[in-house]
């Protein structure tokens, strides 16, 4: 089988994943008690909410900048702006082409010859960074919860936050050491990241005058967030929802209102990612910090 109809063969089953799994949610719930849900926001907090999805967006362009730097890619923010925000769209828009992260990786090799080991492995260690804090503000977040899901386990939580930071830290020494001076600062990034995107849910949960269970609505974001990474779906669309159905169940949450969550976030998602449009018929000159 050839490179290219292996990588159609793998859009299609993404393709199917995902219809698979929206007929799934909408055997389970009503598509209109979705709607009404949705038609109840407040669109003031969605306009709040679109503004710290783009600066949550902002500061992960940062950080992957910094790992570019650290291994001799000194592209300008500017510059490397807009290659994220055409990475979004190659991601959500064009997922049968190449890939976001893959396009990324492409042209700073191309253009800086880093070596494709390294600009691999930075890509990779931006989205584990990402991972991380989702799961230790989900840990955080679980701790405070009066939801009794999390009964007996909250042992387990403490232990668990530790650990995967010293797991993390260990990876990158034994694996990827050459990132070890920026270890600290792109967590910090990670930390910025994600918070920015939890006060966006937030301002969806106020939008839609969503005022109790808030800690777990946000919790079971951050966990649809770490499943909507694991590439089975287009742009994770499917999977994300899918997490909110059971998640809404295991916690007592009302369903249709956790789906109208996650639909609006991709909403937004989209609605960011389709500006990325422009740098594919106008593909953006690299510049390099002088």
């Amino acid at each position: 089988m050839t490179e290219k109809r292996r990588k159609r063969l793998i859009t299609v089953l993404k393709f199917i994943i995902s219809a698979a799994l929206i007929y799934f949610i909408f055997t389970k719930i009503d598509l209109k008690d979705v709607l009404q849900t949705l038609q109840k926001s407040n669109p003031l907090y969605l306009a709040l909410a679109l503004v710290f999805f783009v600066l949550s967006k902002g500061i992960a362009a940062l950080r992957l900048n910094l790992f570019f730097h650290q291994i001799g890619a000194k592209i300008t923010q500017m510059s490397n702006l807009k290659l994220y925000l055409q990475g979004m769209f190659y991601n959500l828009f064009l997922p049968g082409g190449i890939g976001g992260d893959a396009y990324k990786g492409y042209i700073i090799q191309k253009e800086y010859q880093t070596g494709t080991k390294k600009v691999v492995s930075v890509l990779l260690l931006d989205r584990l960074s990402g991972m991380l804090l989702l799961f230790l503000y989900a840990c955080t977040l679980a701790l405070i919860s009066a939801n009794s899901f999390f009964t007996g386990l909250m042992g387990l939580i403490i232990a668990v936050i530790p650990l995967s930071l010293v797991v993390f830290w260990w990876m990158n020494w034994k694996f990827f050491s050459y990132t070890l001076p920026i270890f600290w600062k792109s967590i910090g990034y990670s930390a910025l990241v994600q918070l920015a995107q939890l006060v966006c849910v937030w301002c969806i949960l106020q939008s839609l005058s969503i005022t109790l269970d808030t800690i777990e609505y946000l919790f079971v974001f951050l966990i649809s967030s770490i499943v909507s990474v694991i590439p089975l779906t287009i742009g994770g669309i499917g999977s994300r929802e899918v997490t909110f159905l059971y998640g809404a169940k295991w916690l007592g949450l009302d369903a249709s209102t956790s789906i109208g969550i996650s639909f609006t976030f991709f909403l937004i998602t989209a609605l960011i990612s389709l500006f990325g449009i422009v740098y594919h018929f106008k593909k953006p000159k690299l510049e390099t910090v002088s």
